[in-house]
């Protein structure tokens, strides 16, 4: 079909389990291919499967799309629409192309593990079409009940991939897929081709692993006389190791990373930048990252997550990051409104995650029990002590008197005071810290008091 110059877009998860860094790509994918070009997203929960669908699962759905930026134009559940693809079944029978099937799972694979030993394919032969009325009334009345197959036209489909350019699939080589279980339930499939064409779906968005699919819903979509939507298939999201992403892997789970304290434009940026074109880097906004996404540039080779760098990323947004941004979480941490710009800006620089900030503003507030490693350069600096108001250039001038009084220097100078001041031996420049820690809480701790 020619796409409008406003696409709709859809991420369609179901609601069995958490979502996880390999689903976070292909959401955001979506989100950021509609949002560069005016067009809208919609969250379609494919809940067809009743006995693992939960209500906290697609509540869950819902809350980590939201913790990563995306709201969803509008939002649709399959549960509420099977009447819909009911319709289409029966106008799919109608027309041969939905056919009854009763082989048991077992009786399928021992007929495939016939064909793979006498060297043919095991794909289904089809032995369903075979049966007369009266051969299904006796299968029906021994309590089966069928399974129902899309039959494929034996042809090659064809499409022009977005992120794969030309691609096709031979149908030839494919088993007739089952699109309705024994008790009635719809797999993916039909749903999924159903929905996007009464929907309006103008591009499909998903990951390399839906190829073959992608050949049989173009069948489905040409049988239901609907217009076919464009396809892009991106490369998926690995392990460092090359392993697949799944729910099991439940570190990787987009509630575990957020638990974990990772800023959520960290956790886009390694998403869809990993296996692009573009460098990796921490992007703050969505619509900048939205500028970086172009589809026709992913690479072909699987996209590796590398843990570390997150790390880094999450590091490089805190360190750019306006105290406006954390000031909430600041706020939740004790440091006082009036305080909280200069604190950020002593600290950022230092933090991995934002919570690692209310480890430093507990050396600011006390108490620390300070740690005298030099008596005489502590001694010194006590008596050299200037009065308040205290400002940025504090700590260079009174660190020159004390250097003047002492003759030390460099780190024998400055460790004795930041262990003095801080009772720890690293941490951020005390050009920022001094002043907020304040000169009577120094003084206390120069003389060895718990302040």
């Amino acid at each position: 079909m020619a796409p409008s110059s406003a696409p709709l877009v859809r991420f369609a998860p179901s609601p069995t389990g958490y979502l996880h860094l390999g689903n976070a790509r292909p959401a955001l994918l979506n989100v950021l291919f509609a949002r560069a070009r005016g067009g809208r997203f919609l969250l379609r929960l494919d809940d067809t499967d009743r006995e693992r669908s939960t209500e906290a699962f697609a509540a869950a759905i819902e809350e980590d799309l939201a913790w990563l930026g995306i709201v969803p134009d509008a939002r649709a559940r399959q549960s509420e629409r099977v009447a819909t693809y009911d319709e289409a079944a029966d106008r799919l029978r109608a027309k041969g192309r939905l056919y009854a099937c009763y082989e048991t799972q077992e009786e399928l694979e021992r007929r495939r593990k016939r064909q793979l030993g006498r060297g043919l394919p095991p794909i289904y032969d089809r032995a369903a079409l075979s049966l007369g009325d009266a051969d299904r009334a006796a299968l029906e009345a021994q309590g089966r009940r069928p399974h129902w197959r899309f039959k494929l036209d034996h042809r090659t489909v064809e499409w022009d991939d977005l992120v794969r350019g030309q691609s096709h699939v031979d149908c030839a080589s494919l088993s007739d897929p089952v699109l309705i279980r024994e008790d009635g339930s719809y797999l993916y499939t039909l749903p999924s081709v159903v929905d996007d064409a009464g929907m309006g779906i103008t591009h499909v968005i998903r990951g390399e692993d839906h190829v073959t699919n992608t050949g049989v819903q173009v069948q489905i979509f040409e049988a239901l006389g609907a217009p076919v939507p464009v396809f892009a298939h991106h490369n998926l999201l690995t392990t460092a190791d090359g392993e697949g992403l799944s729910k099991r892997l439940g570190h990787l789970s987009l509630r575990s990373l957020r638990e974990a304290g990772y800023e959520p434009a960290a956790v886009r940026s390694l998403a869809v930048l990993t296996g692009s074109a573009e460098a990796i880097r921490a992007v703050a906004g969505l619509d900048e990252l939205a500028a970086l996404v172009d589809l026709a540039r992913t690479s072909r080779a699987p996209a590796r997550f590398d843990p570390h760098e997150l790390d880094g990323l999450n590091a490089r947004l805190l360190h750019a990051m306006p105290v406006e941004e954390a000031a909430a979480r600041l706020s939740a941490m004790g440091v006082p409104d009036e305080a909280a710009a200069a604190f950020w800006e002593a600290v950022r620089a230092n933090l991995g995650k934002v919570a690692e900030a209310a480890d430093w503003w507990r050396v600011v507030a006390g108490p620390v029990a300070p740690v005298i490693a030099d008596a005489a350069i502590v001694a010194a600096a006590s008596e050299t002590l200037p009065p308040e108001p205290w400002g940025p250039e504090t700590w260079k001038s009174w660190s020159a008197a004390v250097r003047e009084r002492t003759g030390a220097k460099g780190k024998a100078l400055f460790m004795p005071l930041r262990l003095a001041l801080t009772g720890l031996d690293h941490g951020p420049d005390l050009a920022g810290l001094l002043p907020l820690i304040g000169r009577e809480r120094a003084a206390r701790r120069l003389a060895g008091e718990a302040a």
